[in-house]
């Protein structure tokens, strides 16, 4: 017989990981499906210091923690499961991957985002050959050397001092005259002597011979154009959702991030969206772990309000 869960939950970062401990907490048989190890997002980050009760730790202890709980309760974890489709609509839904096919009553998508993309010439021609999307994957590549960082938040200006660690010199670009991170990161980032801002300018192509050379930037109130002598080009100009497999199925905004209730349901009963990949002003750590938390309660309520009617109509 083959087996149908009560809830497959897609994405293994914080939000699935928080969303599969409150399915497991409400006694329902759930399994996590990702694509890569469990982890998400934290894994890419040094240091993660807005996570409540730890001061400062690093992204992939603060991972490791949150399997280590995930790993007491009776939650089936499925990695390195490349998904090829998603049907939602259907009853149960249905999950192919390239290993198999899983069956489920409810599903909560946890997916995540990725880093956008500047579309720009060169940007694809040199990923990965100077062109990255992580600097605490790459960083130590550009020991001594030149870099830089295209953004004006959070992630930019943080991995930007984070290169610093490494390399001689960081330009951060950013397309506006004021930064959008953090106080208290704004002032690390403008006390540190190996970073210089670009202000009211994008990057407007990528060059080189083989790798990374140079950055084309444009200001955007003169319009004039300089070059760059550059290592390496890391964007970080926000994200964009991870919804291969089921867009189009349930109701996203204008970027593709999903749309959904007070209980994280989505326009689909019984599907419900938590952590980046949902429409959301705030995208952290912390607050992926509260979505994965309110996920896997209304998955639980929805079972539970399922089984009732079911059995109203038997009688």
């Amino acid at each position: 017989m083959e087996k149908i869960y009560d809830t497959v939950i897609l994405g293994g970062g914080p939000a699935g990981i928080s969303a599969g401990v409150y399915c497991a907490r409400g006694n329902i048989s759930c399994a996590v499906i990702d694509t890569s190890l469990l982890g998400g997002q934290p894994t890419n980050y040094l240091e993660i210091e807005n996570y409540l009760g730890f001061p400062s730790i690093e992204g992939w202890e603060l991972s490791e923690k949150f399997e280590e709980h995930l790993d007491k309760f009776n939650v089936e974890k499925f990695t390195m499961e490349e998904i090829q489709s998603v049907d939602l609509i259907s009853n149960p839904k249905v999950i192919k991957t390239l290993k198999g096919e899983y069956k489920a009553h409810s599903v909560i998508i946890a997916t995540g985002a990725k880093p956008s993309k500047l579309n720009v010439k060169g940007e694809q021609e040199f990923t990965g050959r100077g062109v990255s999307y992580c600097a605490v994957c790459d960083g130590a590549f550009y020991k001594d050397k030149t870099v830089v960082v295209v953004g004006g938040g959070n992630t930019a200006v943080e991995e930007g001092i984070y290169l610093t660690k490494f390399a001689l010199k960081v330009y951060i670009v950013h397309r506006r005259d004021a930064l959008r991170a953090d106080k208290i990161v704004q002032e690390r980032a403008f006390k540190n002597n190996k970073i210089e801002f670009i202000w009211d300018s994008v990057v407007q192509e990528i060059q080189g011979d083989g790798k990374v050379q140079t950055a084309v930037v444009k200001n955007l109130k003169t319009g004039e154009i300089s070059h760059i002598q550059t290592d390496g080009v890391f964007p970080y100009i926000g994200f964009t959702p991870n919804c291969d497999g089921f867009n189009g199925q349930l109701q996203q905004d204008e970027k593709g991030f999903i749309t959904v209730d007070e209980n994280l349901q989505t326009s689909i009963p019984g599907v419900f969206a938590a952590g980046d990949v949902r429409v959301t002003p705030l995208r952290q750590v912390i607050t992926a772990v509260a979505d994965g938390a309110i996920a896997g309660v209304s998955a639980v309520k929805y079972l539970e309000r399922v089984k009732e009617e079911i059995q109203v109509s038997q009688i």
